[in-house]
């Protein structure tokens, strides 16, 4: 339950009240912006809180338990400060965000009614729509490592070893918001790239999910979202794909020694058989 300083609870059990919201979002890059529904520009702490934004929330409860409380909060992305760019990025993703109640005629007395962080964002007609979750949300987040066959390790992180091969090469022709084609890859198979991450100059990432050879170059095909803000002559980092699996470990990178997964980790059919089988301590899954 939030507590309200004395003064700003006196002034909301007066007959007349001039309270307003404001919203604080603070990005997990460091920037941080300040939204209000007022109509004037109201400082909270120390932070600036912009009028008139086009921003506003949804109705948000609080329930007690361990259970995720969610609410929203709408915008116009023709704020200077919210662009659809930065939405497609991913800029937002992860953002806490601060909701006070404010006293606009007295702008020192305020409470701080929730604490947020952005879930999805969906846009639609020139506007943003950004789910907010609670703290709770983060009791749902796997702690540890899991027992799977795949492999849970990041192609080329300290865990896997496999030394990183990127290669660099640049956009020659735009086909769509998800289809580009490219010069300067060699790739050493017709499946080396596919499940690659591809890392733009600005920093976004995409994900390939096919390729082909082109007149051009190659032409991938990228999956998720799409491809923000790219041009003709635009470079790029694009890194060998891994399906997470034991045999394209093994295979691929030749790196199974450093699989982080259990490949050999029988199933429920191995597990709810009778007791028939061939049970000599090896590996059950070749």
């Amino acid at each position: 339950m939030s507590s309200l300083p004395a003064t700003l609870e006196s002034h909301l059990s007066g007959e007349i009240t001039t309270h307003c919201f404001c919203w604080i979002i603070r990005r997990t890059d460091k920037i941080v912006y300040g939204f209000t529904d007022h109509d004037k520009t109201l400082r909270i702490e120390g932070v600036s809180c912009e009028p008139q934004t086009g921003l506003s929330a949804s109705e948000a409860t609080s329930a007690l338990g361990l259970s995720v409380d969610t609410a929203e909060i709408e915008g116009a992305l023709s704020s200077l400060a919210i662009s659809d760019n930065d939405i497609e990025r991913g800029a937002f993703d992860g953002a806490a965000v601060e909701t006070f109640l404010v006293n606009w005629a007295s702008p020192e007395q305020y409470a701080l009614l929730r604490s947020s962080r952005i879930g999805a964002i969906t846009r639609s007609g020139g506007r943003f729509v950004a789910e907010l979750k609670s703290s709770s949300v983060d009791l749902d987040k796997i702690s540890g490592r899991r027992v799977t066959r795949q492999c849970d390790a990041q192609l080329g992180d300290s865990r896997c070893g496999y030394k990183s091969r990127a290669q660099e090469g640049s956009v020659t022709r735009l086909i769509s918001d998800r289809e580009v084609v490219v010069a300067g890859l060699q790739p050493s198979d017709n499946n080396w790239f596919r499940n690659g991450t591809l890392t733009w100059a600005n920093g976004s990432r995409n994900v390939v999910l096919a390729y082909q050879t082109h007149s051009e170059g190659i032409r991938l095909s990228l999956r998720d979202s799409p491809i923000p803000d790219i041009k003709i002559g635009d470079t790029f980092l694009l890194d060998a794909g891994c399906d997470k699996s034991f045999a394209q470990c093994k295979a691929k990178f030749a790196n199974a020694l450093n699989f982080c997964g259990f490949p050999h980790l029988p199933g429920n059919d191995a597990v709810y058989n009778f007791a028939d089988g061939n049970f000599d301590g090896g590996p059950l899954v070749p």
